[in-house]
């Protein structure tokens, strides 16, 4: 009996040391994300112009430089890739944003970072001249993240959590202090949201917007001045669900901060587009929603299709577009209304497609998600707001 359990502790042991080893020892995917400053030079990207070619050249250049230092350095077998996420105003100059991966063993997290920074601060050291750049200003934000350590979510159902700045434009509506819906920024004073958020709660005193990634721990803070509801907004059918909401005060741009592109009412959609939601909002109905935004892709789906009688059965009209899968395997839900559905343009430019309206359901097969289509708005955005 004694030699029994002998082994069985034995057994345990081993298997417990070996997982352990195990864990320590095999890669692991990690995402960094870094910025560094431009001194003298100012990028100033558009929505109507895009990405600049200085932009796009200082770039190109930029990858090229940190792909050959680290796949020529002591760290080549664990880099993956590297790239430059955006380049964005500074004070005296712009931020360029830039996200690394590699793979290692989770022993490995700290002295990685070390060797990172190391090679990053070369990098600038050795193109001061030709980039302007200030080392000094290097920043690898965080410790790195393992791609399991990403929590999936339904959220935005089947979502993962969104990195800091990932979506700037995305803001928190939040009344009488508790988060309602979400809204996108699309100028230093005006957001849009979806008109049902507002229909009993129409008093622009008890509103703020919260824009940050975190719903409780915002960057910026501001106080509501008007709310404009659609004039022929219907709770039956969710007609027009479009709202404006007007800010007190001027919200700055920061990296943090920063508004959406409008599109054209000219633009168009293929069916089976990518685009992506973000919010906050429940895992499911009646569930609690996330602190941290959520995003998820999702595909274009045709109005034909949506409107099939085992699928909404005819309730989509020409000024809604329908954003999800068929399959149910993502979707937003409850206190994501109001927020942004984004679609990049062939340069990479986000712009506001679709407002996150009604569903029925979260998620559920045949069943996809119905958002208020922004192109159809276009005149009566720029007859409110001048944009």
């Amino acid at each position: 009996m004694v030699i029994l359990i002998f082994f069985g502790v034995t057994t345990i042991l081993g298997v417990t040391i070996g997982l352990l080893v195990h864990f320590l020892a095999v890669g692991k995917i990690f995402y960094y994300q870094g910025d560094f400053h431009i001194s003298g030079v100012t990028y100033n990207d558009s929505c109507e112009n895009g990405a600049s070619q200085a932009s796009t050249d200082l770039s190109k250049n930029i990858e090229t430089k940190m792909s050959d230092a680290f796949q020529n350095s002591s760290i080549y077998k664990e880099y993956i890739n590297s790239q430059v996420i955006k380049i964005l105003p500074d004070p005296n100059g712009s931020s360029v944003q830039l996200q690394l991966t590699f793979k290692f063993p989770p022993a490995k997290r700290d002295s990685m970072k070390t060797e990172i920074e190391a090679i990053l601060h070369q990098i600038l050291k050795d193109n001061m001249a030709f980039w302007n750049a200030v080392p000094t200003s290097m920043r690898l934000i965080g410790c790195g993240r393992s791609a399991n350590s990403i929590i999936p979510g339904n959220r935005i159902v089947n979502g993962k959590n969104a990195l800091v700045g990932a979506w700037p434009w995305q803001a928190s509506m939040q009344w009488k202090g508790q988060h309602l819906c979400g809204a996108s920024l699309i100028s230093s004073r005006w957001l849009l949201s979806a008109a049902h958020c507002f229909a009993k709660k129409n008093n622009s005193d008890d509103w703020i917007v919260n824009f940050g990634t975190v719903v409780n721990k915002p960057y910026v803070t501001q106080k509501v001045q008007n709310i404009i509801f659609h004039e022929n907004y219907s709770k039956v059918g969710v007609y027009n669900d479009i709202a404006l909401v007007q800010l007190a005060e001027e919200v700055p741009f920061t990296k943090y901060v920063r508004r959406i592109c409008l599109p054209e009412a000219k633009m168009k959609l293929p069916e089976n587009a990518s685009v992506v939601v973000t919010g906050w909002g429940t895992l499911y109905m009646n569930g609690k929603f996330f602190l941290i935004l959520q995003q998820a892709s999702l595909k274009i789906i045709d109005n034909e299709v949506c409107n099939a009688p085992y699928a909404l059965s005819g309730t989509v009209t020409d000024k809604m577009l329908c954003a999800g899968f068929m399959s149910g395997k993502a979707d937003a839900c409850q206190n994501d209304s109001g927020g942004p559905l984004a679609y990049p343009d062939s340069r990479n430019i986000w712009h506001l497609v679709g407002i996150v309206s009604w569903g029925s359901g979260c998620a559920k097969k045949n069943k996809p998600g119905v958002d208020t289509r922004v192109t159809a708005y276009r005149d009566w955005i720029t007859s409110k707001t001048g944009l």
